[in-house]
């Protein structure tokens, strides 16, 4: 785990440990043993995490942030945080520690099988963030959780490599359950085709780097129409607007981070003159990049 205090908002780079069982990628803990690790003003700071962090809330009420956005908790509420992603733990008014009885699952990126549907979920770095489920739901997910938890707690008294295993496929079939609830818009996770899959994964690795929609198109070997078509049966965005919105959210964490210069952010993403992105980022947010910076402190 590592620190990064900055002059804006501390935040805390975290990797993956178990405490308990160090050879093992992933674990099943409550959220109040999860919050007993964070003393003090810790908890309250900034994370950005190089692991998937899941939450199901059996009781209580609370509210998140990720990726600058508040997310309310309530039962029934699934909140998934995927790696990279800036997150604070949930709070209560006044930055209190919450009274939520919720379950937490961490693991690693590489833990669960990388069936095409989980990758779906797991990847998406446009993902949804938080489900409110019905009820239906809630009892799959409980029961679900209940299984995951079991076999994590029995991993001592069993044949360890069976059940490292079997804890694999069944948080693989968790996320299968993720990848079937809708989006915000009705669709489901499961709904993106193999354009957007792969024009998703080169997102990550070259937005900073590629900026137009035909670039991509070109590098992975679609027509522009294609991939756009693609994008849109996805998230309902075209591919320009998918690139738009991922070069602005790194510009709004390393604004809010970090204390480098506006002109190294605009280097760092790409832009050829810090003017550029100054009018980029005021054209989508409505605010300058310093503007931001100072609603961030």
């Amino acid at each position: 785990m590592a620190m990064v205090e900055t002059g804006q908002v501390p935040v805390i780079e975290r990797g993956y440990r178990n405490p308990l069982r160090p050879d093992l990628l992933m674990e099943v803990l409550t959220f109040t043993d999860l919050a007993r690790r964070l003393p003090g003003a810790e908890f309250r700071r900034v994370h950005r995490l190089d692991f998937h962090h899941l939450t199901f809330v059996h009781s209580g009420e609370a509210t998140a942030m990720v990726d600058f956005v508040d997310v309310p908790l309530r039962p029934g509420t699934l909140l998934y945080i995927r790696p990279g992603q800036v997150q604070r733990l949930p709070t209560t008014s006044g930055d209190a520690r919450p009274d939520l009885d919720a379950t937490v699952v961490l693991f690693t990126p590489d833990f669960p099988p990388r069936f095409p549907a989980t990758v779906r979920v797991t990847d998406d770095a446009f993902g949804p963030s938080r489900w409110p489920l019905g009820a239906d739901d809630r009892d799959r997910f409980r029961c679900a959780l209940a299984d995951l938890a079991a076999e994590y707690a029995d991993l001592p008294r069993q044949d360890p490599e069976i059940t490292k295993e079997l804890l694999r496929q069944l948080l693989a079939a968790l996320l299968l359950r993720i990848a079937r609830l809708p989006a915000g818009d009705g669709r489901t996770q499961a709904s993106a085709d193999e354009p957007y899959r792969l024009f998703r994964h080169e997102l990550e690795r070259s937005f900073a780097v590629l900026r137009q929609a035909h670039d991509y198109a070109a590098r992975l070997g679609y027509s522009l129409k294609t991939l756009n078509r693609a994008c849109q049966r996805a998230t309902g965005r075209t591919a320009k607007q998918l690139i738009d919105a991922r070069v602005l959210l790194e510009a709004k964490r390393q604004l809010a981070h970090t204390d480098l210069p506006v002109a190294a952010i605009s280097h760092r993403l790409g832009f050829t003159e810090p003017t550029n992105f100054s009018k980029f980022f005021t054209r989508v947010t409505g605010l300058t990049p310093g503007a931001f910076r100072d609603t961030q402190r």
